[in-house]
């Protein structure tokens, strides 16, 4: 998952796969949800997002991820 933020444009992209979308449903005022050609959701846009979100505190709670060891 990648989240980005368009400054120029206000817009928050979260983008949850790496296919590409083949339809798009605006589910609210500025609410767009991204679908494969699978019907699964790649994508969600946000547009005025400062304005629906607050962009200054982003809280991932219990995320899976995988550790990666480093040694020299």
């Amino acid at each position: 998952m990648k989240i980005n933020y368009y400054l120029e444009t206000d817009s928050l992209y979260i983008d949850l796969s790496s296919k590409p979308s083949a339809d798009s449903i605006e589910v609210s005022e500025g609410i767009v949800i991204d679908y494969d050609k699978d019907g699964q959701i790649t994508g969600i846009d946000i547009d005025n997002a400062s304005r629906k979100i607050n962009l200054k505190e982003i809280i991932l709670n219990r995320v899976p991820s995988e550790r990666q060891i480093i040694s020299a």
